[in-house]
Formats: C-alpha cells, structure tokens, sequence
C-alpha cells in the first residue's frame, strides 16, 4: 500500500496553475493585493488540476494519538494516563479542537494507533466491521477490508488480530452520528524508549504509515474535500523534535521546545534526549521509513500516511503545528511531490516547526504563538483556505462587472 500511494503522487498541474494566475490578474482587485492568498488558490488549482479548484469542504479532521516510551525519561511533567483521558474528552466533545471543529464545521475522527493505556470497551450490542485478511483493521471504503454493513454510522474499527491486539480495542463512538468517531487501529501500546533502542520497527512504522493512508482514503470516499492534521500523545514533542532534526539537519537544540511548557531542567533534560537518540541511531533523512522507526512515534507515522493518502487522491492536507510538520517532513522524504498537497495552517510557537517549514518551503498562514496541537491551529486556518479558493468562484472580473482597468 505504501508504495502505490507513493507511485500514485504526482505533481502539481502546470496548466491549472496558469489558469489560475491568469483569473487572478482578472479579477476586480488590484493585482496581488491577497497576498498569500492568491499563489495559494492558484497552488490548490494545481493540486486538482482544475480552476478554479474545489471549495475545500467538507472539512475533516483526523486525530492520530500515540505514547511514547522516551516519556520514562522524564521529558514531560504530564502522567501517560493523560493520553487515554483525552481521547475520551474529544469524543464527549469537550477539548479545544472540538469547540474549534463545531465553529468551522468539521467531523473530528479520532484513531488510536498507539495508546498504552486501554480504552474503554465497547458495550456488548455494539457491531464493529470485520478485520481484512491481513490482519489490518479494515476501513469503512478501504477495498482491502470492506465495512462490516452491521456497524453504527458513525463508524467503528476492529481491532488488530496480531500479537500487538489488546483485550480493550474496540469503543463505542458517541450516540451522535454527527459526533466525534473513534477509529481503533492500535499498531502497539505505545513506542519503544528511543535512547534505549528503535522507538518502532520497520513494520510497524509502516503498518502505522498505511493505518493514516486508509484513514485518509476513507475520510475522502466519505466526501471530505479537506483534511486537516490532529494529534493527541503525552510527550510527542520530543520524537517530533527527533525527526525535524533528523530530516533537516538542525541542531537537537535548534528542534526541542517547550512542548506542554516544561520548566528549564526539564528542557535541558529534553533537549539532550533528542540528541542522544539522534546519536545512537544516527537516522539517515534518505530513509524515512528507518528515521520514523529509530526515533518516531506512531501518530507521527499515521500522520505522514494521512498526508500521503491525500496528496494521492489530490486533496489538500491542513497542517497543524510541531507534530504535523514534523510528519510532514517524512511525507516529504517518501514522495516530495506531496509537498504540493500541504498548506501550513499557523506556526507553532515551537521551534522545530519553523525549521520544518522552512525545509519544506511553505509558509504558515496564520502565527498566533499556539502549541496546543489536536488540530487547533490547522481549524483556526481553515477559513482562510476557504476565502482562497471562494476568491476564484465568486468575484468577478473587470470585464464581467464593467469595471475600468487602469
């Protein structure tokens, strides 16, 4: 799966964007007065090879959540527990992310691929969908691994059959059908400390990366005309500091925050974590697959699959903040073309993130100092991306509205 998704990449439509440029020098405006916002419209009608290029909506925000085995080394004040607890406020609807989702619209899926702590179970009468031969939880439009027809419309995926299966992996989504879903697709109770070895190995990094290219597919056969990035995992900051070091050669220093907000001992102690895994599995960035399994963790994995999946399918991906951009990173590494499916939503007030962004060459739209994650920023951006593209459906020209150029 990932290397179709990869070979199925392609780059943006050169044809598309000159059209798009061209309507721009049309319109009732003067000539680059949007700023970003008109070599944005133009670059997304490139990426659906048409102008003007869909209106990105639906919107669909999908959630990766994972622990981390470098959390024993103290880099977060924050107990693991916290992990699970979040997951079941999203799905009460209750976190940031949610009353951000309701404002702009959005479904909110939720996919544990890596949690620790056992979930809730779900209730006897509840129906889940059948597993795929391999063992995969199966996607509701995954042609791998249909949807069991008996299971609630919100939608619900069994849990793996493998040794990584765990008594607890399948929970009931809320009675709303219009409410937050939970996806179960736990690769292993969370990653491997990665000052002591390989945070993943090779296969499950990538049974990780193929869980977000399904999720992606089955968001965008459920008509989402955008997907925005999401995460939940206490201590994630740390393997995202990893990888943005790994894949853009910056200093361990240079990528570390302060995440949640640590206090300065707890950032010196965090920063020389990063730098000792990156000097025990020296990563090679030519290799994203390895990069993510030495040092990765599995929502950043899921997420370089979910962005993937969509730039396969020519949909756009709305960056989030550290955790995203720094999945990103390794989505670049697979397929550089992929990079013409991201749009940075803001810029998180952590330092990777910059550095990240600035290797992948995009510029984020909004910078409001958040580090929050979950999706926060990225839906904070949505109605920009919105107005980008409205721009080319709705105004008119200077010929169409009798309007004298100069």
């Amino acid at each position: 799966m990932l290397e179709s998704t990869v070979a199925a990449i392609r780059p943006l439509d050169e044809a598309a964007m000159a059209a798009a440029h061209e309507l721009q020098g049309r319109l009732t405006k003067p000539a680059g007065s949007l700023g970003a916002l008109e070599p944005l419209s133009v670059r997304l009608a490139g990426l659906a090879g048409t102008c003007p290029p869909p209106l990105p909506d639906p919107a669909a925000v999908a959630i990766f959540a994972g622990d981390h085995g470098v959390h024993a080394q103290g880099v977060s004040p924050w107990p693991q527990e916290v992990t699970a607890q979040m997951i079941g406020n999203f799905l009460a609807g209750g976190a940031v992310v949610n009353a951000f989702a309701r404002q702009a619209g959005a479904s909110v899926t939720v996919v544990d691929v890596g949690v620790a702590t056992p979930l809730a179970a779900t209730p006897p009468d509840a129906a889940a969908p059948a597993d795929d031969p391999a063992g995969t939880p199966a996607l509701a439009g995954d042609p791998a691994g249909p949807a069991d027809p008996a299971a609630p419309s919100a939608g619900l995926v069994g849990p793996p059959t493998g040794p990584a299966a765990r008594s607890a992996d399948i929970v009931a989504t809320p009675a709303d059908p219009d409410g937050p879903r939970l996806v179960v697709a736990n690769v292993r109770a969370g990653t491997r400390d990665m000052t002591v070895t390989a945070a993943l190995t090779r296969d499950e990094a990538r049974a990780a990366v193929e869980t977000g290219i399904r999720v992606a597919g089955e968001l965008i056969d459920g008509g989402a005309g955008i997907l925005l990035t999401g995460d939940m995992g206490i201590g994630n900051t740390t393997p995202a500091a990893a990888l943005v070091a790994a894949f853009t050669g910056v200093d361990a220093a240079a990528a570390t925050g302060r995440g949640t907000g640590v206090d300065d001992g707890t950032y010196a102690r965090k920063v020389d974590v990063v730098r000792a895994a990156l000097g025990r599995h020296a990563p090679d960035p030519a290799d994203p697959l390895g990069v993510l399994a030495a040092v990765g963790g599995l929502e950043h994995a899921a997420l370089a699959g979910l962005i993937l999946g969509a730039a396969a399918r020519r949909v756009p991906v709305l960056l989030d903040g550290v955790i995203a951009v720094s999945a990103a990173l390794a989505a670049a590494a697979f397929a550089p073309d992929a990079v013409g499916a991201m749009v940075a939503g803001h810029r998180s007030a952590e330092p990777g993130a910059t550095a990240a962004l600035r290797h992948l060459g995009l510029d984020p739209l909004i910078d409001l100092g958040l580090r929050l994650g979950e999706g926060t920023g990225a839906l904070l951006a949505l109605p920009v991306v919105t107005g980008a593209v409205r721009v080319l459906h709705e105004v008119a020209t200077f010929d169409a509205a009798g309007v004298s150029e100069k």
